[in-house]
């Protein structure tokens, strides 16, 4: 797409030479019609009128046209303009954008630019720089060592030859789950290794500061690149060719404290010019190798389900509910699971709203109150999850959890001053570190609650296989199959009772790889049992699906019950309707979601390539400001959803100068598991010369089912989009809700699109849209901390850091997608 001029002026607007009847470009065109200030030869043959009659104009003369243009509503605004010459008329666009001040402060301050790709310097050689102290005591009595899983060399040539290993191709069967799964990590891991490249600096300056070498990263405050605590990295001068280790002591903000060699630190001076080259931590990748490694020796029931044609039968008994009341599908799952004797893992299938993880709660206390020699390890995707699974069990008033009875296991790497402080007692720390405590003090635990990679821990410390009786795994549809099995396949017997909670229809586990997610990784284990016979009959020895939904009003949960759920929610939300009749700009005050269309522009700026429509974030900002100015609503209320970082980054700032800070700005990972009286959606992406090239290669935030399935569950009360009905309404679930608001009177903006039949919408298939070129979260179910870089799917768009533009699409180039931060799990060390 072309720019906007950035001396444009708000009475006018240009286009270019061409006029054509479709979209077209802005043209940089720095004439402008003379003002009042202007000199007499400025104003000179310059006429104002506002109806052009007979004009004689000569054989190569140029006739320049002014359009004055006035506009109640900020957005692009597009209107035909016809001149009658004779026999014939000619057509011209006018196009004219209309901002306010919001807009214009975010307007970008610097164009667009590709990145330069960076040129890799050698690391096969390097000097040993200085570990942290707590680095080198974790190493030290672990009872089990992670090997190293080297990738191997012939696994590195085949996939730099485009080649994809037979392992692969050849699908998932019983015989060979181990090196199926391997070598997709394999393919993951090269990805991420090529990712981390991207981040690479030349020529940069590093400052003395006491006994450390800080670093300035840029990005690094957005975990682009994560570095934490404990990692590596190769620094070099740029004038030579020693290679040397440096080992991050201290992250503050943007810059980062290393010890490298006392060589280095000797011969620094801050003027030096240096080279730098990141690296991803392999613990988390040995961590998922060793579980797959450990899988084998599981039962195969747990792994193949439906190859035994026995079906089994639990007995279950009466149970009298602790914590909460609840509804006859609730009761059922945990009945069974009560009467569970090991197996199969048993499925809480839990759509948006219904109450999944209080369920597991529930489950939790009954069996630590029943079952004296139950002992339980509760695992979620993210230290925010697993936080939030302890803080329920710790509100049943009815069940006393001491604290050398509950125990909750955080990652070293994890800030301390990150964890509640009324939560510090159930931890392990020294010196604000946190620790796993021995064997001997791990077993005397009745709950354990940990984050899915951080239960390594426990293979690590050598805790028995089966002395688990029950491992609870929550959002089970986030984690990778191989991440499922740290947990599952270190510490399962065959009596060992597995439950897994979760909703495959949200958003599933982040990949890196395109190739890893299109054989299989990225499809989790919670989805592949639920394709089984067993689990897909839904019957009740296998899986509980909760369908009361005590979320939404009924009208938002209508569109995702009929097209993910086959109609089965059941709302349930008390108190429907009072906020709508406070809101003042929605036209149907009985309807709550509610569409406003608006033709923005999405923009990039500098070197990087995250979309923004500064358009888009000046009406949410209008709107944010009438919910809250009755006092209805206050911002904790109220979160705003969008898919690309520098949109949220956009609309935080704007935000933060109206001194309006506690309104959540996210991408709708980060909303997975949350919600807000109000939601409002900023779809961003306004610009219909790139909209076939986004729907032929599955881009962008349109595209996934789940994330919109998501993305507008995340409401209460009120669901307001924001967005360009012509780009959004060519997908076939955005374009049922467009569709849904018109007709029930909750459509506000610019023109719709021409309206397609039913019988025209034609369904997405989703294994065929990857997401190539989403902007996504930096964890996704594997460690807040995650290296980030390019490749992951089910995110945003957004190109590779390298650089990517859409006009290079005529060359067949396909964007690399990086990723987004989110609020994910702990450490990715």
């Amino acid at each position: 797409m072309g720019t906007v001029s950035e001396k444009w002026d708000d009475e006018y607007s240009v286009i270019g030479e061409k006029g054509e009847l479709e979209f077209i470009d802005y043209e940089d065109d720095k004439s402008k019609p003379p003002s009042e200030d202007s000199d007499s030869n400025a104003r000179e043959g310059f006429v104002e009128f506002f109806n052009l009659e007979d004009r004689m104009v000569q054989p190569g003369e140029t006739l320049t046209i002014w359009l004055s243009c006035k506009a109640n509503v900020i957005g692009l605004h597009t209107t035909a303009v016809h001149f009658d010459t004779g026999d014939d008329t000619i057509e011209r666009m006018a196009i004219l954008l209309v901002e306010d001040k919001i807009s214009q402060s975010l307007a970008s301050k610097r164009p667009y630019s590709r990145g330069q790709k960076k040129k890799q310097f050698a690391v096969d050689r390097f000097v040993r720089g200085s570990r942290p102290a707590t680095a080198r005591a974790m190493d030290r009595g672990v009872k089990n060592r992670l090997p190293w899983y080297n990738i191997p060399e012939d696994i590195r040539e085949l996939v730099e030859s485009k080649q994809t290993p037979d392992a692969i191709t050849a699908g998932l069967t019983r015989d060979n789950y181990a090196s199926y799964f391997k070598n997709l990590l394999f393919l993951e891991e090269l990805q991420v290794e090529e990712d981390m490249r991207a981040y690479s600096m030349e020529n940069i300056n590093m400052r003395r500061s006491g006994k450390y070498l800080s670093l300035k990263v840029p990005g690094l405050a957005e975990r682009r690149p994560s570095l934490v605590h404990g990692d590596n990295i190769f620094a070099k001068l740029a004038s030579e060719d020693t290679v040397y280790e440096g080992f991050v002591h201290r992250v503050e903000a943007d810059e980062v404290y290393l010890m490298f060699a006392p060589k280095l630190h000797l011969c620094h001076i801050d003027e030096n010019l240096y080279n730098v080259q990141f690296t991803h931590n392999r613990i988390n990748f040995r961590r998922l190798y060793q579980a797959i490694d450990a899988a084998e020796g599981l039962e195969l029931n747990f792994l193949f389900p439906s190859g035994f044609p026995e079906k089994r039968l639990i007995e279950t008994t009466p149970l009298v509910p602790i914590s909460c009341t609840l509804n006859e599908e609730q009761m059922c799952s945990i009945e069974m699971i009560l009467g569970c004797k090991g197996g199969p893992p048993y499925v809480i299938y839990g759509p948006p709203g219904t109450g999944k993880t209080m369920t597991l709660v529930e489950a939790i206390l009954q069996l630590y109150k029943t079952q004296d020699s139950s002992r339980i390890l509760v695992c979620a995707p993210s230290n925010s999850a697993a936080d939030f699974i302890l803080e329920k069990l710790l509100e049943a008033e009815s069940v006393e959890l001491k604290n050398n009875k509950i125990f909750r296991l955080n990652a070293a790497t994890r800030p301390y001053e990150d964890v509640n402080p009324d939560f510090l007692q159930f931890c392990f720390f020294d010196d604000n570190i946190f620790k796993c405590p021995s064997l001997c003090a791990l077993v005397c635990y009745r709950i354990i609650i940990s984050t899915y990679m951080s239960s390594s821990l426990l293979y690590a410390e050598n805790v028995n296989k089966g002395h688990f009786s029950h491992i609870f795994l929550d959002e089970a549809g986030q984690a990778s199959e191989p991440e499922s099995m740290i947990p599952i396949a270190n510490l399962c017997q065959r009596d060992t009772v597995v439950v897994l909670a979760g909703d495959p229809m949200q958003l599933g586990p982040v990949i890196h790889s395109r190739e890893a997610e299109r054989y299989g990784l990225g499809k989790s284990y919670l989805e592949r049992l639920c394709e089984c016979e067993l689990y897909s009959e839904e019957d009740a020895n296998y899986v509980t699906k909760l369908v009361r939904n005590y979320r939404c009003d009924p009208e938002i949960l209508y569109l995702p019950s009929q097209l993910f759920y086959n109609g089965q929610l059941i709302p349930c939300k008390d108190d429907i309707g009072s906020l709508l009749k406070s809101v003042k700009f929605l036209p149907n005050k009985e309807f709550p979601v509610f569409f406003f269309g608006i033709q923005g522009c999405d923009e990039r700026e500098e070197s990087n390539p995250s979309w923004f429509n500064r358009i888009e974030a000046s009406k949410v900002v209008e709107v944010v400001k009438s919910l809250t100015e009755s006092g209805t609503l206050s911002q904790e209320d109220i979160g705003v959803i969008t898919p690309y970082r520098q949109q949220v980054l956009k609309i935080k700032k704007a935000f933060e100068n109206l001194d309006m800070p506690e309104i959540k700005v996210g991408s709708v990972e980060q909303f997975q598991g949350q919600e807000r009286k109000v939601i409002i959606i900023s779809t961003v992406r306004s610009t219909v010369k790139h909209n076939e090239f986004d729907r032929t290669h599955c881009l962008g935030f349109l595209s996934n089912p789940r994330r919109f399935n998501v993305a507008i569950t995340r409401a209460i009360s009120l669901l307001i989009i924001i967005g360009n009905p012509h780009i959004i309404a060519k997908d076939f679930y955005w374009n049922k809700l467009v569709w849904r608001c018109v007709d029930n009177n909750s459509y506000q903006g610019c023109n719709l699109p021409e309206r397609q039949d039913e019988g025209d919408e034609e369904v997405p298939n989703e294994e065929d849209c990857w997401n190539y070129g989403e902007e996504i979260p930096a964890g996704s179910g594997w460690d807040e901390n995650i290296p980030t870089g390019s490749g992951w799917n089910h995110g945003e768009y957004v190109p590779n850091p390298t650089g990517w533009d859409f006009d290079d699409t005529t060359q067949g180039e396909i964007p690399k997608p990086v990723t987004d931060e989110a609020e994910w799990s702990d450490g990715w060390k």
